[in-house]
Formats: structure tokens, sequence, C-alpha cells
């Protein structure tokens, strides 16, 4: 039998073969993961008693998701990011953010159209482009993994279909300030492109950063998608609960691919994420403040070993981008420190990283003590495989 080249040309999910790796290394401590550490608040699972307590939550409830937890989502836009989800957009309950860019590639492009990227990327958008038989456009970031909309606009084609921006970002924790996204969003209004933009970090930042959705730019609703996620804030990851709001003219296709896909996203999922609402971003602030001081202690760390390694400036999510001054490959380095030193991290080239040697560092996951635990075993290590 012959696999589809379409498959074949999808890279291979770097996670499932670091998870292996650590399996193999007992005692292994993992700066790779992209999850918190924190369990949702008790209001989603005082929720979850409601969803059992009425046999027709079993069902099937509505492709776009149930009206309550639309409602609360729409509030929530309102109030947070500036959306109006009223105004000409349309927001979709999906399983996870991944399923929400999915939904917008599948229902913007045709084999062969090009999405633009920018690199680093998240490797499942860029996985996820290729699936849908269309070519990832990959546009360089900075030194500081900041965008260049000059370098965007020249890479636009006749096939190009929408450009992609992620703030905070995965994997560099770069914040994209205001007036760059802004740029972004002129250069697809005035191309007639889409502009997707995915939000799912947006509560983790720090040293003053602030977030910007540019879904709420007058105007943008007709071609603006912005994607977003309970995973990380409210500790939801294996909940499977994102959301999409797209531009209406966009909602026929999305509900063909949702239906035909998924149906609805798990409803007792969305009963959890109505009472997660409720609660707030009191609970996520709380928890992100804690974050941050992980976060000071892995910058504390690598100020260690900065003359073997370059850290650029993250102010966001919960991630470092560090590039090592190493002629070995990423993927060499990162079998290296779990085999030698237990701890694991998440080579660059899976990201798009190609020229150099740079691995993700994520301390999401971690309190203070085995954080610095697993810096110091990071720091020990690459003294000894870069010197």
């Amino acid at each position: 039998m012959q696999f589809p080249l379409r498959m074949q040309a999808v890279q291979t999910p770097v996670i499932p073969v670091v998870a292996e790796l650590i399996r193999n290394s007992p005692g292994t401590i993992s700066l790779g993961q992209g999850v918190v550490g924190y369990p949702p608040p008790q209001s989603a699972f005082d929720e979850v008693s409601a969803f059992l307590s009425d046999p027709q939550n079993h069902k099937y409830k509505p492709v776009q998701g149930i009206p309550a937890l639309l409602d609360a989502l729409a509030a929530k836009l309102q109030s947070e990011n500036g959306i109006n989800a009223g105004a000409g957009s349309v927001i979709v309950v999906t399983a996870g953010g991944n399923m929400a860019f999915m939904n917008a590639i599948l229902a913007i492009t045709d084999p062969g159209d090009e999405i633009i990227l920018q690199t680093p990327y998240y490797f499942n958008h860029e996985m996820a482009v290729t699936m849908a038989g269309c070519l990832p456009v990959l546009v360089p970031t900075d030194q500081q993994f900041q965008l260049q909309p000059a370098q965007i606009a020249a890479a636009i084609t006749p096939r190009t279909r929408a450009i992609v921006t992620i703030s905070p970002n995965n994997p560099s924790g770069a914040v994209y300030p205001e007036d760059a996204l802004r740029e972004v969003n002129r250069i697809c209004r005035e191309h007639g492109l889409y502009h997707i933009h995915d939000e799912a970090y947006e509560y983790f930042l720090y040293a003053g950063a602030r977030h910007f959705s540019p879904g709420s730019i007058p105007g943008s609703a007709r071609y603006t998608v912005s994607l977003f996620s309970l995973s990380k804030a409210y500790g939801f990851a294996s909940w499977r609960i994102g959301y999409m709001v797209a531009p209406a003219a966009m909602f026929e296709s999305i509900r063909k691919i949702q239906d035909t896909i998924l149906i609805c996203a798990p409803v007792i999922s969305q009963f959890a994420a109505v009472g997660a609402l409720k609660t707030g971003t009191t609970y996520c602030r709380d928890k992100i403040a804690e974050i941050a001081q992980v976060r000071e202690v892995v910058l504390t760390e690598l100020k260690k070993v900065g003359s073997i390694c370059r850290v650029p400036e993250a102010q966001g999510a919960f991630y470092f981008l560090v590039q090592l001054h190493t002629r070995l490959s990423a993927m060499k380095v990162t079998e290296r420190l779990i085999e030698e030193h237990r701890v694991a991290v998440i080579p660059g080239d899976t990201f798009g990283l190609e020229n150099g040697c740079f691995v993700r560092l994520g301390y999401g996951a971690l309190d203070r003590e085995t954080a610095r635990e697993a810096m110091q075993r990071f720091v020990e290590g690459i003294k000894e495989i870069c010197q």
C-alpha cells in the first residue's frame, strides 16, 4: 500500500519523540511541556454536576457550542479583548485551539494555496497547513523574534490566503506590540487576505507587557480570525475547549468542517468552561503570578551561561527559546541533555529554526524548586555539551 505524499510531507510531532526519550531516562525533569501545573477552578467541577443532572446533556448539542458558553464567551471577548462578536463575526466552540486553527485553514483554502507563517512557527500550525495540501510560506522574525511586516508583505503572492501571527508567542515567548499587529492587519486588509491571530497565551504576560487583539480593530471583522483556548490559563488541557471568532461569511464552511470531524466540542467540557468563566481571570492571574516567580528562577540560572547561549527577550507565554553556541544539532543536544543530565527540552528545528542550535525551555508546569533543579541540570549540561 502506498501512503499519500500529502501526509508524508507532514513533520513527525516532536513531543511524543521527546516523551519516549524521557521514559527511557527515569528521573528526568521536563522543560518541554507546554502546559501549566495547576487544575481548573472548582467552579468548573461544579458545572459538571449540573451537566450530570440532566439526561438530555448526553445527546449531541449545537455544532457552534452550547448557548450558555457562547454567551459567556461573547461577554468575555467584549470586556477583555474589545471584540464585538456580534458585528459581522461568529463564535465557534472547538475541541481546543488546534482545531480552531484547522477549521480556519480548511475553510479558506484550496490545495496549493499559501499561508504565511512566522519563524519560529508553532509546529502544529505548520503541520495543519501541510496536511490541508497547502504551502507554508515562512517569514523570519528578527533577532528578538519580533515581526518584520515589510518581509511579510514581500512574501505575498496570488496564492496567499492568510497571514498567521501568535502573541504571546509559542515557542519564543515574544509579545508582539500593538503597532506591529495593526500593521499586519492592515496588510491583510489591503491585499484581501485573512489575518489569523492565535491568542492562547493572552494572560501570560510579564515585565509590563500588554496584550492586543487585532480582532478589536474597527472594520476588521470581515477578514480577521481570532483563536483562543482555555487549555493554558484555566488548566483545561485535557478538557479540549478552544474557540474561534471568525467572519460570519466563513461560518457555513466552518460548520461543515466541524460537523464532519467532531459534531460539537465535548458537552461536559463546555459546561465546565462555563463554570471556569464564572470564576473569571482572577483565578488565572493568581496562578500566573506564581509562574512569574518560576520565570525569574529560570532567568537567574540562564544568566550563568550567557557566554554559551543567547536568550532573546520573552515577556509572554511560559517559554524561552535560547540559542546555544554549538555546532551540534538541536536534536543531538536534546538527546544528550535527557540521557546524560536528566533534563528535557524541545529542539528548535521543529519550529522551523534550521540555522543554529535553538532549544525551547517551558516552565509553566513547574514549581520554583523543581524549576531550579531542572535549570541547574540544564546549565551544567550545556556547559559540558557546548564546550
